[in-house]
């Protein structure tokens, strides 16, 4: 991995992480307390990358910010957050106001929670949190958010409720796919009778997220975003978690199912009703394409590259479920060695027995070199084993490699600059096809 330096980063820094999550929130405002500037600068990057995913209300360039000058860097700029926070509540129509801030403020020592304590004492629905994009990357952003919420918003000492779960790991905006993958798997829960809490779906509300301490279990389908806020949530509100990895297609979903019902003492029965319905579902749909599967040839050499979620995700359905050959995948985030170890767990059991180049690369132009370390190209050979017929499957970054090798491409991980995305998603049984459908189109586009 190149340790130095991240060429074309595949994410913003944790205050716009923060800034987006907190958007997705249903009825939430962010307050930026920050330098002009930032707003817009991670605005256009999310827009950029998230699938033309950007805006909405009190998001993008419409955020309440501080904007911070010369005058606030000498004297502090408590006074101006204090006076935004005032303008915003007459302004914005919301059921929780949020500040989060940028390095700025946080390198002249701004104390941001003095400020939001004052209006909680007069009634107003706010928190904070130190959000200073020194900190880390968008994914580090999300996790603070989480934590603010366990920590300040969520009522405290409620019961237990028995079925009911909450459930986090998908990142907004920086999974262009959020909507649909914290949807498909919210379904999956929900075929085992669970009543499920996802925080960040349209269909999801303040008050669900201020009862979040009712679940008997957090389930984070991530093995890298989202692990602070589950402790703290253990720590604060008694609620246990399980960690299991994005469920995309047949296979990760039905050991998803297993796992949490296993962990909540569900009957064997039921979960094996739930897997053989889902299974029978899906095959019947797959069954009609494998005619021209066979006819056409349609199994690919792969290379994936994506992020501690898509990149392990995307490399087992295609081994396991779709057939196809990743010789190569690539993790482009900075995770440390114990974090590069779980995400190497995910890829060295793969149910078909099929062995991935796994590699961490925060550097675009290195993946190629990746390739061609692990399949050298032919140097004047006459006959050799060529990488083809070959699919690449990552973010928009790689489009340039899919044309070097002559292979198809599909955009899923962020960044997703050539597609629009709604409520598209891959977790789950349903997710598993369309996902199918989507890289068979891309193989076939031309035809």
């Amino acid at each position: 991995m190149s340790e130095h330096f991240v060429e074309r980063a595949r994410y913003l820094c944790s205050l716009g992480g923060a800034a987006a999550t907190i958007t997705a929130l249903p009825g939430a405002i962010p307050i930026l307390h920050s330098a002009s500037g930032c707003a817009g600068n991670f605005a256009w990057t999310q827009n950029g990358g998230s699938g033309l995913q950007v805006g909405g209300y009190c998001g993008s360039l419409t955020v309440p910010c501080s904007n911070m000058q010369e005058s606030e860097v000498v004297f502090g700029g408590e006074e101006r957050l204090r006076e935004q926070i005032s303008n915003t509540v007459k302004v914005m129509d919301g059921d929780l106001y949020f500040v989060v801030t940028g390095c700025v403020p946080e390198m002249i020592g701004d104390d941001i929670f003095a400020v939001v304590n004052d209006f909680c004492d007069e009634g107003v629905p706010i928190i904070g949190a130190s959000t200073g994009g020194f900190r880390g990357n968008s994914y580090w952003g999300y996790d603070l958010v989480l934590q603010a919420l366990f920590k300040d918003y969520l009522e405290k000492g409620l019961p237990k409720v028995k079925g009911k779960v909450n459930l986090w790991g998908v990142v907004p905006y920086m999974d262009p796919f959020w909507r649909g993958n914290l949807t498909g798997a919210r379904r999956l829960l929900e075929l085992l009778g669970l009543e499920v809490n996802t925080f960040f779906t349209p269909d999801s509300t303040l008050e669900s997220v201020k009862k979040a301490g009712e679940a008997e279990l957090n389930v984070v389908i991530s093995d890298i975003y989202g692990q602070g806020g589950a402790r703290l949530f253990e720590e604060r509100h008694g609620t246990p978690f399980l960690t299991q990895p994005l469920p995309v297609g047949p296979s990760a979903s039905s050991e998803f199912l297993h796992a949490v019902g296993t962990q909540l003492s569900l009957p064997e029965s039921l979960i094996e009703q739930v897997i053989d319905g889902e299974k029978q579902r899906y095959y019947k749909i797959l069954e009609p394409l494998t005619d021209c599967w066979n006819d056409l040839d349609l199994q690919r050499y792969a290379v994936v590259v994506g992020d501690g979620n898509y990149a392990p995700a995307l490399t087992r359905f295609l081994a396991d479920d779709l057939g196809w050959l990743p010789e190569l995948t690539v993790c482009t985030d900075q995770v440390r060695e114990d974090e590069q170890q779980l995400l190497a767990n995910r890829v060295a059991r793969l149910s078909s027995g099929f062995t991935t180049n796994l590699v961490f690369e925060t550097d675009t132009s290195e993946v190629v070199n990746h390739l061609n370390r692990h399949w050298p190209r032919s140097r004047g050979q006459k006959y050799y084993n060529a990488f083809s017929p070959a699919f690449v499957v990552g973010s928009s970054l790689e489009r340039e490699l899919a044309s070097s090798i002559g292979a198809p491409h599909l955009s899923v991980t962020f960044p997703v600059t050539n597609r629009a995305v709604l409520d598209r998603g891959y977790t789950g049984f349903d997710g598993g096809l369309r996902l199918t459908e989507d890289l068979l189109s891309a193989v076939i586009a031309a035809r």
